[in-house]
């Protein structure tokens, strides 16, 4: 297990089976029966497996890390955190972070207000994405209270304005287009106005909202902690061109997690320049400053166990896929951590690189990996992958009638941990 020791802790159905009316099954085969979650917490994975074997995709969910990580960021982040709902909408989920100290959400889209007001009565939430439509917006002000809106134009500004009725209550925050060189999954494009386009925008903003608040996205899985402060310079450079009083600052998301091949600076770095390039900036001393985490506080905090199909070289077919909890494994090739399991005896020492097939009739349905497992690897055992409590239960579909929702609580540690939890 990989851990940096120098800072504190830190995408349940059956399976079915569909007959064609003109087929005459060979014999009855019985629904397997798995037993009830709701209680029951497995002390490891493989416990888990040992007495369910599933024959579906299983995701283990660990309480413990997801409490650890929250906190960490509560104690450390300078200003209030929100938990980016994208990431993981698990109702188990956003009752965990709220437990450790977590009100505020970043939410996406109207599902995501729902979940969020149905599961944490009395949260605020922050409707973060810069393009919604006018029902989703109707429907966040007036049936569930929220006031803060992101944009990054002025044809979304005047959707929120007209909408609400002008409303004198609005919370504006101006999503600027900012560098994500320095990440995984580069956040520029879609969203963001472009800088030399912003002053206007930011200055109608300022007239129409109770409070103005400025944000950005550096990236997603950001390995540079000295892209916060860069990114603070540049809000800064803008507020100083226009002459604008600022409310909050809102700094984004893109904290990263730990993945084989790509082990981040200490958290406490990222801290560390967020801090110092707040604290140099008179003109900040007295906005709000908020983050949104999502990757860092969950992605250890998840693992999915599949089940190993057919082999076939170093090829393994597996009972989940990109069009499953494995995505990110497939057009992004992110490289997971991975343990096999073998209830019935012991696995290879020796390891050899294997790549993965999905379940469906998609050939795009791989994951080129290399995933490290033993030699000796073969139909029938399963495999844990980690790191997928971020985005691993959230992107997953139906495609082909392949699917689960299988949940389990497991009380191991991660495959891969940024840092110790106790």
């Amino acid at each position: 297990m990989n851990k940096t020791t120098s800072e504190p802790p830190a995408r349940n159905s059956n399976l079915k089976l569909a007959r064609r009316s003109n087929v005459i099954p060979l014999k009855k085969i019985e629904t397997p029966k798995f037993p009830s979650q709701k209680s029951k917490v497995y002390s490891s994975v493989s416990d888990m497996v040992n007495e369910m074997r599933p024959t579906a995709p299983v995701h283990c969910l660990r309480p413990a890390v997801i409490t650890a990580m929250s906190k960490w960021f509560v104690s450390n982040f300078p200003g209030d955190v929100m938990f980016a709902v994208k990431t993981n909408p698990d109702p188990k989920v956003l009752r965990i972070v709220a437990r450790a100290g977590i009100s505020r959400f970043d939410v996406a889209s109207l599902a995501e207000v729902k979940v969020v007001a149905n599961t944490i009565p009395g949260a605020k939430m922050y409707f973060m994405h810069p393009v919604k439509n006018r029902e989703a917006i109707f429907a966040a002000y007036y049936n569930y209270g929220v006031r803060d809106f992101s944009l990054d134009s002025h044809e979304e500004l005047q959707k929120i304005l007209e909408v609400t009725n002008h409303a004198d209550d609005l919370n504006l925050y101006v999503r600027l287009s900012m560098a994500s060189d320095q990440a995984a999954y580069s956040m520029e494009g879609k969203f963001g106005v472009k800088l030399e386009q912003a002053s206007s925008l930011i200055v109608a903003a300022r007239k129409a909202s109770k409070k103005l608040g400025l944000c950005f996205h550096v990236g997603s899985q950001c390995m540079n902690p000295d892209a916060y402060g860069a990114a603070v310079q540049t809000v800064v450079d803008l507020l100083k061109q226009n002459d604008v009083r600022l409310d909050v600052l809102d700094i984004g998301g893109g904290f990263p997690s730990i993945y084989p091949g790509m082990t981040p600076p200490p958290l406490m770095d990222y801290m560390e320049s967020i801090k110092a390039s707040i604290a140099s900036q008179p003109m900040l001393s007295e906005c709000e400053v908020l983050c949104e985490p999502g990757r860092a506080l969950v992605a250890e905090g998840g693992s999915v166990v599949v089940r190993v199909e057919l082999r076939k070289g170093n090829m393994l077919y597996i009972n989940d896929g990109t069009y499953g909890s494995l995505f990110d494994a497939g057009v992004p090739n992110f490289t997971y951590p991975v343990k096999a399991i073998r209830p019935a005896g012991e696995v290879a020492a020796n390891t050899q690189e294997f790549g993965f097939f999905g379940p469906t009739c998609d050939s795009m349905d791989v994951m080129k990996g290399p995933f490290h497992l033993p030699a000796d690897i073969k139909e029938g055992d399963w495999i844990e992958i980690g790191q997928l409590g971020a985005y691993g239960a959230t992107m997953r579909t139906n495609f082909n009638g392949f699917y689960s929702d299988i949940t389990v609580e497991v009380g191991d540690k991660p495959l891969l941990s940024i840092f110790s939890v106790n």
